[in-house]
């Protein structure tokens, strides 16, 4: 056993990511929202000695809540990434079955994160706020990270604090339509020119929307084979100011699917 890692952990702070799942939480209007309920109740049954048990049903999107969004998620061109013809490969029963969620592998993998809000001195990023790659470069300057190929890299916008508002967090308030602040494609292509293993922010789309085309998605997921996770909690991680760290995170393996919930864990 190698004590010395065990030493590590040991004195490693444990940051959880994940926000919490509850009937009404934030979901993109175009998944399912996340559903429960107890299908036996305490009481129902009880045994001679007065135990008794309870047990509930979920059922929820694999892009709901926080998660992380296998590479067959998107396609381009009828091709997924790595020029897959997506029409020979899925199924409605069985799924996609190129690059699904289950050849993710458990992340262990050394994470930065960019406070792009804390950076530009707001709390939280204006609904129609572009994330440059300048925003990108400063902000890693400022907050003296380097990426490197392989790593994880995350940004902050400040908005896992509208969590409990759902209207405020999917659509900043106003109307039915997904609005929110996020990279372009310029800043995707900062990102992705260090041959990250994911990117991932605070909010339900790692791209300003709306976007019709998605074009972040694309360029990450498609064209450059780059997961990305949404709707993460990193006000503590901003709060500390810890801005490097090992990630620590485990995709359900859903044979097709083309996402998954995730409980990511940052130790710093």
């Amino acid at each position: 056993m190698n004590n010395e890692l065990l030493d590590a952990i040991r004195r490693s702070k444990v940051y959880d990511l994940a926000q919490p799942y509850f009937v009404g939480m934030p979901h993109f209007p175009t998944h399912p929202p996340f559903l429960f309920g107890l299908t036996k109740k305490h009481g129902d049954y009880v045994a001679e000695t007065g135990m008794s048990s309870a047990a509930d049903s979920i059922a929820l999107g694999s892009h709901v809540g926080t998660h992380i969004d296998a590479l067959c998620h998107f396609s381009c061109g009828g091709k997924l990434h790595g020029g897959v013809d997506v029409g020979q490969v899925q199924t409605d029963g069985g799924g996609i079955g190129e690059l699904s969620v289950d050849t993710i592998a458990p992340l262990l993998r050394r994470a930065v994160m960019l406070d792009i809000a804390a950076h530009v001195k707001m709390e939280t990023l204006p609904t129609d706020f572009p994330v440059t790659p300048k925003h990108l470069e400063s902000a890693a300057n400022e907050q003296r990270v380097s990426i490197q190929e392989g790593d994880v890299v995350l940004l902050r916008t400040g908005w896992a604090r509208f969590w409990n508002d759902a209207s405020r967090y999917i659509t900043g308030g106003k109307g039915t339509q997904a609005a929110g602040p996020g990279p372009e494609i310029d800043g995707a292509k900062w990102l992705s020119k260090f041959g990250v293993f994911a990117v991932g922010s605070d909010t339900v789309a790692f791209e300003k929307v709306p976007a019709p085309t998605m074009p972040v998605h694309v360029h990450l997921l498609v064209e450059s084979g780059i997961h990305i996770i949404e709707a993460l909690n990193l006000e503590e991680l901003s709060r500390d100011r810890i801005y490097e760290f090992v990630l620590v995170a485990t995709p359900l393996k859903i044979r097709g699917a083309t996402g998954s919930p995730i409980r990511p864990l940052a130790l710093a």
